[in-house]
């Protein structure tokens, strides 16, 4: 599956999918509620969700604040961990059964300096997913909680295929009974 969409990407070469393909050898199996990473955890990795669905949230003393979610055929990481080397502020929880590929920091990093592009590629990554937390952000500005349902919606329509509608309704800051009534 992870080699299937690294040939997508137009500019890499074989040689680009093998060397990836190759350092991405951490198997991850996670039963439903297992956590791939703890609050207080530093981040060591970076993952392919290549099956089931995880949550990343926030706690707080009367609730957990979904921020992200992961689902098959996308990277997952506790990002702030992973780039200060400090403690995770999150957890990242698994919603159901769910399989990932993991790669350490280490050796991303050794790749991107090796491989131009896939550097290029880590940057696009990063570039779509700070316009995703830009979106995200507006998101949560919005006053109604149909106009945010609908940006989602509108970005987002695979959320609803792969994630509980409880924690959807966390990540629009909103309750469950809300979501169910605006849908």
């Amino acid at each position: 599956m992870l080699r299937t969409l690294l040939q997508q990407i137009p500019y890499f070469t074989p040689e680009d999918v093998a060397a990836l393909e190759a350092r991405w050898q951490k198997r991850v199996q996670l039963s439903r509620y297992d956590f791939l990473i703890r609050q207080g955890q530093v981040e060591q990795g970076l993952y392919f969700v290549s099956g089931g669905a995880l949550r990343i949230y926030y706690p707080l003393p009367d609730e957990e604040i979904c921020v992200g979610f992961g689902y098959p055929d996308t990277l997952l990481v506790s990002f702030p961990s992973f780039v200060n080397g400090a403690p995770s502020s999150y957890y990242i929880q698994a919603l159901r059964k769910s399989e990932l590929l993991g790669i350490s920091k280490y050796d991303f990093v050794q790749l991107m300096e090796e491989r131009p592009n896939i550097r290029r590629f880590w940057y696009e990554q990063l570039e779509k997913a700070l316009v995703g937390k830009i979106e995200r952000e507006v998101d949560l500005l919005l006053p109604e909680p149909e106009q945010r349902l609908q940006r989602v919606r509108q970005r987002s329509p695979h959320l609803f295929q792969h994630i509980p509608k409880k924690y959807i309704a966390s990540y629009l800051r909103m309750s469950p009974e809300t979501l169910s009534r605006l849908k």
